[in-house]
Parts: structure tokens; C-alpha cells; sequence
């Protein structure tokens, strides 16, 4: 095979941006998506001002992390209302009396993990979820990362014929390879090696929708790719031969490690990212240890 020269990322300047804040203080964590953000506790009354602040870095930065935080429900779901109303997942159990919540367990005799694939959360809706807030309760003493992929960087690395190409095209979208009575999530081997995290499944992981595969995001008016390995199963109007070959390689080009952050958890951290724009997986490199996260997730937006 012939080697190739590594592509080019192009320069969007999305860690470029410099915003002066007055409220907060954002520090870029990695080139290609995250900052950091201190001065606030998300658990108690975070000012209006300080609000509209954390959203303009959340749209720069795609994903953004605090540390440090006292996190119970009552102010997890107070800090989430600033930014839309609550998404409950149709197939994952969810923290006792708090059914937007859900609850993320790995325990130690656990081998696989919830969430340890590439993809963006619930594309398989009509209306995906615009972002998810996840907070470390218990982490492993080492490993346990989580990956952010940037699909603006995937978007733009792409050649102009093949985004042409893919102009109009709309991707077919579906849980029922992961949630379906047959998906990998209710496999005997899933189930006999892992029981921490509550997953159900019901007829509806077998329905469909269509997302374009180029998403235009409705506030930065940016383009971004939108397809995910688990939920994506065809392309409207293909043949499964015809469109396989397309997802193949986009699925792969998507995740690139150059346009990757890697969060390291600390108990009370927490991550907050743009689902519109961003795909995540949870690494399972942390065998015989035990890991808690609670998963607040916002309602979104038709993609366009």
C-alpha cells in the first residue's frame, strides 16, 4: 500500500478565539475542540451573565469542562435549564426519582463498558439531543478518558468533489443494531459481561429517520459532518452495496486523531458538549475498577 502524506487540518480558528470575559475564564484545553472553564459551581445559582458566557465558549470550544464541582441533582438540572428542556432516553436507566438523569455504571467485574464506540447520542430520533452535560461521581484511579471528535474539522478535510458528492445526501438513521432485540447491547456476551448500566429495549429501536449528512448548525452557522458508526445504517436512496462503501469511510475519516481531545476525569468533573457538532467514546481502559457518571441531556433541534 502507498503511504500517504497525513492531511492537512484546515485553519477555522476555533481555539484561535479570544473573547474577553468578564465572568468566567475559559482556557483552551486541546487544538481541535475543549476549554476548560473555572469560576463557576454548576450546582449552585450561576449568575445570567456568567450563563451567557459559558454559552459563547460552548459554541467556540464545541465542548467544555469544569472541575471541582459539588454536583447533585436539584443544581444539575437548574444549571440545564438555562439551556433547553430535558431529554429522557428511551432505552437507559436513569438515577433513582430523576428520570432525565441517567445513570452510567461501569463496576469491576464489568469487561465492557456503556458508550465504547464513536458516535454522537441519539441520532436515531427525529429531533437528536442538542448536547448532554456528564458528571464524574466515581472515577478510576487511572484510564476511563473520554474522547471528543470535531465533525466541523472532518467536514472541512474532506476534498471538494467528495463534499459535493455528499450535498443533498441523506443518511438513514436507527438503534436497532445497538437497542434492537438483536442489537449489541442485548447480546448474551453484553449482558453476561456487564450489569452495571440499566438498558431496556422495546419495538422502538426499530425505527428510522433520515438526517442530511452534512449538517448545517443552527447557530454557528457552520457545516459538519453527521453521520456515527452505531446509528447510521444507509443512505437514502441507496442500495446497502452502494451507500456501505460511502459510511465505511466516512465513519473512519471522521475520527481522526488530529481533530480529537482526550478529557482526563477527576471525581466532580464535568463535560458539556454541542452533540450537533461533536462525536464522543468512552474508553474502557480500566479493567477491575469501578465508574459513575451522571448524564444530563438537552433537547435539540431538527438537522438541517
Amino acid at each position: 500500500m502507498k503511504w500517504q502524506r497525513p492531511k492537512v487540518i484546515p485553519g477555522t480558528g476555533l481555539n484561535a478565539v479570544r473573547r474577553d470575559y468578564q465572568h468566567i475564564t475559559v482556557k483552551p484545553y486541546a487544538g481541535a475542540c475543549g476549554a476548560e472553564i473555572f469560576g463557576v459551581n454548576i450546582s449552585r445559582p450561576v449568575p445570567i451573565e456568567a450563563i451567557k458566557e459559558i454559552k459563547l465558549a460552548y459554541l467556540d470550544h464545541l465542548v467544555v469542562f469544569f472541575r471541582d464541582q459539588e454536583i447533585h441533582p436539584k443544581g444539575l438540572k437548574e444549571f440545564g435549564r438555562h439551556f433547553g428542556t430535558f431529554h429522557v432516553h428511551p432505552f437507559v436507566g436513569s438515577l433513582e426519582n430523576h428520570p432525565e438523569i441517567m445513570l452510567v455504571v461501569k463496576n469491576p467485574e464489568d469487561q465492557y463498558n456503556f458508550s465504547g464506540t464513536w458516535h454522537s447520542d441519539v441520532t436515531f430520533d427525529q429531533i437528536p439531543p442538542m448536547g448532554s452535560i456528564l458528571c464524574a461521581m466515581e472515577v478510576p484511579e487511572f484510564g476511563g478518558n473520554t474522547l471528543f471528535a470535531n465533525q466541523y474539522l472532518a467536514y472541512d478535510m474532506l476534498s471538494d468533489t467528495y463534499k459535493r458528492l455528499l450535498a443533498g445526501l441523506r443518511a438513514i438513521h436507527s438503534a436497532e443494531n445497538v437497542y434492537g432485540e438483536s442489537g449489541d447491547y442485548n447480546s448474551s456476551e453484553y449482558r453476561d459481561r456487564h450489569t452495571g448500566t440499566d438498558i431496556k429495549s422495546d419495538e422502538r429501536a426499530q425505527n428510522r429517520t433520515t438526517h442530511p449528512i452534512i449538517r448545517t448548525h443552527p447557530q454557528s452557522g457552520k457545516k459538519s459532518l453527521y453521520v456515527n458508526e452505531p446509528f447510521t445504517v444507509g443512505i437514502e436512496g441507496m442500495l446497502e452495496e452502494e451507500s456501505e462503501p460511502i459510511l465505511r469511510y466516512l465513519v473512519r475519516h471522521a475520527v481522526q486523531p488530529d481533530i480529537c481531545c482526550s478529557f482526563r476525569w477527576e471525581k466532580g468533573s464535568v463535560a458539556f458538549w454541542d452533540n450537533r457538532c461533536l462525536q464522543h467514546y468512552a474508553l474502557n481502559d480500566y479493567p477491575g475498577q469501578r465508574r459513575i457518571m451522571w448524564r444530563l441531556t438537552i433537547n435539540g433541534d431538527r438537522p438541517v
